[in-house]
């Protein structure tokens, strides 16, 4: 559904709302919602990590997602291995300043992702070029990919093996889509875990 409107004309509460309606119905949210969780519960089972990684209000969201795992979402149970690659602003302006910004998250799947960890890269374009070229390194190193992307999906979906594509629009209705499935993967994962099944 294209939600493609003038963000910079006056507009109320119920244009606001109106933006929003619908935006949680695409049927195909559920089938990449269950196949996501299920890779990060195989990969937490056998020992590997999930590396979350976006730009802007997307790191904000990786960063949030990566301490839902590692801190806890709703139940008591161990920490799992969840880390956002955005955190380390030593490590962010070092690579930035000698390698160029695209190679802000490369060069740390280059460093700290192994074959059969979970790499989630959130972009709400799906164009991020950081985002893309570390979703193909990752691949690359025998990572499972996934992305959490919008507008169509982009070169970002190309680089992965899940990709949850939330609508076409404007960057916000984009994230608040990626929190919200993000929110369930993490329940899904942390049920599963906790639970055995």
């Amino acid at each position: 559904m294209d939600r493609t409107v003038d963000v910079k004309g006056r507009r109320g509460f119920d244009e606001l709302m109106a933006d929003r309606r619908g935006i949680y119905d695409a049927p195909h949210y559920r089938e990449q919602v269950e196949a996501i969780a299920d890779a990060m519960v195989k990969a937490l089972r056998r020992g590997n990590k999930i590396l979350w990684m976006g730009n802007g209000g997307s790191a904000a969201e990786a960063q949030h997602m990566a301490a839902e795992l590692s801190g806890r979402f709703l139940r008591d149970r161990p920490g799992l291995y969840s880390e956002a690659l955005s955190v380390n602003t030593s490590t962010l302006t070092a690579i930035g300043n000698d390698f160029g910004y695209d190679a802000v998250f490369v060069r740390q799947i280059e460093a700290f992702a192994r074959a059969g960890d979970v790499v989630v890269g959130m972009t709400t374009s799906g164009t991020s070029k950081n985002i893309v070229l570390a979703l193909q390194e990752a691949r690359k190193r025998g990572a499972v990919t996934v992305a959490f992307t919008g507008n169509g999906g982009g070169p970002a979906a190309g680089a992965a093996d899940f990709a949850l594509i939330g609508p076409n629009g404007y960057s916000a209705l984009v994230q608040e889509v990626h929190q919200t499935f993000a929110h369930v993967v993490c329940d899904l994962v942390e049920q599963r875990i906790v639970f055995e099944f």
